[in-house]
């Protein structure tokens, strides 16, 4: 096994996956690459999404949030990563651990909320399409995204200020490789029973509630189209909330199994593979899933690319 350094003071050990030295070498070369993908897919989406006219509807406005969610997201998380998976030191201040905490966390949380806004987003186009643009009207859409970034800001304090006043009688490592609440509560020396139920609920409130409404919202909006009976409809309603549920379907199904789960049953291993899914993973597909199923991004971004060839020498 590699040999961690055992740093004195505050700082904590983030241990990741220091007991398989072969797979951190793996990691830090797909981790990077998945790093690269996302700055480069998100930072695509955002600026064609603000310089194209043609996108500047609810859908793209949503999506800009999400892209700009992903990228500090990731930021937030994956330059520690690696420099922990490419050296012997896995260490982290308390100050650095305590700042990437709150950061993940309230943008963890605003994507949570952020996805089932989009959702009703879809639901307004599919179910209501000649009052669309008035019913989601600009001062409705900032209110909807401002209500994500606020509840993402008002979990991660709520949250993140309770975990890290628990005591640690001294307990600086963290078998994880990341500042994640699950994994910093198990540091604690006392009873954290209150603690854990209070993840739970909080949990129920951003994961499950958001979550049911992305559900119901579909349920509706399946129904709506199966009224039409039309095979071109069912084709638009693809392409529209398609790309959608995919990135719903890779968030909610690896967030939840490490958020809901009874933290006394978080396995080692298991834990650590799955929250790589939704820091890194899901981050670098979700430009994809949207550029590769959505023409109107790809037609952006050829006439983005066409504009600035034509004024070039």
């Amino acid at each position: 096994m590699q040999i961690i350094n055992e740093t004195v003071g505050g700082d904590f050990i983030l241990v990741g996956f220091s007991d398989q030295p072969q797979l951190e070498k793996i990691l830090f070369v797909g981790v990077l690459i998945s790093y690269f993908l996302t700055l480069v897919g998100n930072t695509a989406i955002i600026l064609v999404s603000c310089l194209d006219s043609m996108l500047h509807t609810p859908m793209y406005y949503f999506l800009t949030n999400l892209s700009l969610v992903d990228l500090c997201f990731t930021t937030s998380i994956v330059p520690q990563l690696l420099w922990n998976l490419h050296g012997p030191a896995k260490t982290i201040t308390a100050v650095g651990c305590a700042i990437q905490l709150y950061v993940s966390l309230a943008l963890g949380s605003t994507e949570c909320v952020l996805l089932a806004v989009m959702a009703f987003d879809r639901y307004a186009a599919v179910c209501w399409p000649l009052h669309y643009t008035t019913v989601m009207h600009s001062r409705l859409c900032w209110s909807l995204a401002g209500m994500a970034w606020l509840s993402g800001v008002g979990n991660t304090l709520i949250q993140g200020t309770i975990t890290l006043q628990l005591p640690r009688c001294g307990n600086h490592r963290i078998y994880h490789f990341i500042c994640e609440v699950p994994a910093m509560i198990k540091l604690a020396c006392v009873d954290v029973h209150a603690n854990e139920v209070q993840l739970f609920l909080a949990s129920l409130v951003l994961l499950l509630l958001p979550l049911a409404l992305i559900l119901i919202s579909y349920g509706y909006i399946v129904q709506a189209v199966a009224r039409v009976r039309s095979v071109q409809a069912w084709r638009k309603v693809l392409g529209t909330c398609g790309s959608h549920l995919l990135v719903v379907s890779l968030f909610y199904g690896t967030i939840t199994a490490v958020y809901i789960q009874p933290n006394s049953s978080y396995a080692y291993s298991e834990g650590k593979f799955i929250t790589l899914l939704y820091t890194v993973v899901t981050p670098t597909l979700n430009p994809l899933i949207y550029t590769l199923r959505n023409k109107d991004v790809q037609g952006a971004l050829r006439r983005l690319v066409s504009k600035h060839g034509s004024i070039g020498p």
